[in-house]
């Protein structure tokens, strides 16, 4: 090995011995930092949706292939609706999930720590009824509110959509008695299906028109919908309603589909998470909510939601990021997992730094004493020679010899070119005291 290539090899383990310590403590406290932090999101997440062929379904199916891209797994999770759903958040079966604005006990001081990533649609009040029965009790094909539902048969959904609660309390608004009204809790699809038997008279849904069940029934020949005047008055009374109107048309334009303005009620629906939720994950999805429901609707006019009204739980912060921010930079132009590694770590580097840098500057003077500790060990030897000969001068022949073995290992010894005038300085002083031994 050549001279320089040692002297390298010599320099470099210095320096890493001088570094050492500083660099493992760098890492460990990163290595803490990364896991007080947990900046790296699960790579699958259950939402709860709702009932097969429902908006809820559609909407889980639209968020589960958008975040695929990003390599996430999003389980959807079937369920009755929205009751179902948020019971389903607090059992911790799901981690995220559309509720219903006005379903029974969702409360701000919710003991399960729930947010909302905003309102993200409205699900109007559908309620569907046969002419044929609008004629034999009332004698004429149109009805015009809740009231003229006394005497029918009508299906108000499955008791885990919440439909069922809502129902209760908008017949009560009517003084609608225990009774008046042949109610059954049967599921969407074998509901519709006795429905279109004749055995109901009307189908009450909660739902977003994408839902394939509303549009099949908007234009089925023979079925319409409630027109319900007092709409107004409802949103009122009830503040998790607001006052909706399907316009002319708006179902199929060439058909003219409804054939006249319906005036509907209707709740907000919200994408609720358990706190706990990963805040990539939540990030996630927020980033993908003004994607799914930004475009115009039946309802709506274009990129009107998501937004933050009509929220009965606090907004998380990522979702508040989301619809009042542009989407951050890295995220522009790197993969989503790095740049949230960075963002969520980028702090604690820049505290690590800070604390860090008054430390770096034991390294250059700890190298200075490793390296001029392979020559400056030598002196302590060297004294002892030449007081030895000072104090006994007849063992010069010994100390002699113990010089040259000492010289010999000097030869030894390699130190950066910037340290060879101490290395030379020991040379030096060798002949030095070999000239006082070697004098008569």
């Amino acid at each position: 090995m050549s001279k320089a290539l040692r002297s390298a090899l010599l320099s470099f383990r210095d320096l890493v011995l001088s570094a050492g310590p500083l660099a493992f403590l760098a890492v460990g406290l990163l290595v803490l930092a990364y896991w007080w932090l947990n900046p790296t999101p699960p790579k699958s997440v259950t939402l709860a949706t709702g009932p097969a062929q429902s908006a809820y379904e559609e909407f889980g199916k639209r968020y589960q292939r958008a975040l695929a891209a990003e390599g996430i797994e999003v389980r959807l999770l079937p369920s009755d609706g929205s009751s179902a759903n948020l019971q389903l958040l607090r059992d911790g079966q799901a981690d995220l999930a559309f509720v219903q604005g006005g379903t029974a006990e969702l409360l701000p001081d919710d003991p399960e720590n729930l947010v909302s990533l905003g309102s993200l649609f409205v699900e109007p009040v559908w309620v569907f009824y046969r002419t044929e029965a609008a004629q034999r009790m009332y004698a004429r094909p149109r009805l015009d509110g809740l009231r003229q539902l006394r005497g029918m048969r009508v299906n108000v959904g499955s008791e885990g959509s919440g439909v069922p609660w809502l129902m209760n309390q908008l017949l009560e608004a009517n003084r609608l008695e225990a009774g008046a009204v042949t109610m059954t809790r049967l599921e969407e699809t074998p509901a519709t299906v006795a429905f279109l038997a004749g055995k109901l008279d009307a189908l009450v849904f909660a739902s977003a028109p994408e839902s394939l069940m509303v549009q099949m029934l908007l234009q089925t020949p023979g079925v319409q919908l409630l027109d319900i005047a007092q709409h107004e008055a409802y949103a009122r009374r009830f503040p998790f309603l607001s006052p909706v109107t399907l316009p002319r048309g708006v179902v199929d334009l060439a058909s003219n589909v409804p054939a006249r303005d319906v005036r509907m009620v209707a709740s907000t629906t919200s994408l609720l998470a358990r706190e706990s939720t990963h805040p990539a994950l939540l990030t996630l999805f927020a980033q993908r909510a003004q994607q799914v429901h930004s475009t115009a609707g039946w309802f709506n006019r274009a990129r009107e939601f998501p937004n933050m009204r009509n929220s009965e739980l606090p907004i998380a912060k990522e979702g508040e990021r989301a619809m009042n921010e542009p989407v951050p930079m890295l995220q522009r132009y790197l993969p989503f997992w790095l740049a949230n590694l960075i963002e969520r770590m980028w702090l604690v580097l820049g505290i690590l730094l800070a604390a860090l840098l008054p430390l770096s500057r034991v390294v250059p003077p700890l190298y200075q004493f490793r390296v001029r500790s392979r020559v400056f060990r030598w002196y302590g030897r060297l004294r002892e020679i030449e007081d030895t000969v000072e104090s006994e001068p007849d063992k010069a022949p010994q100390m002699l010899q113990a010089l040259d073995a000492l010289e010999a290992q000097v030869e030894k010894v390699t130190v950066p070119l910037s340290y060879a005038d101490e290395l030379y300085a020991l040379r030096n002083h060798i002949h030095l005291i070999r000239k006082k031994l070697m004098r008569p």
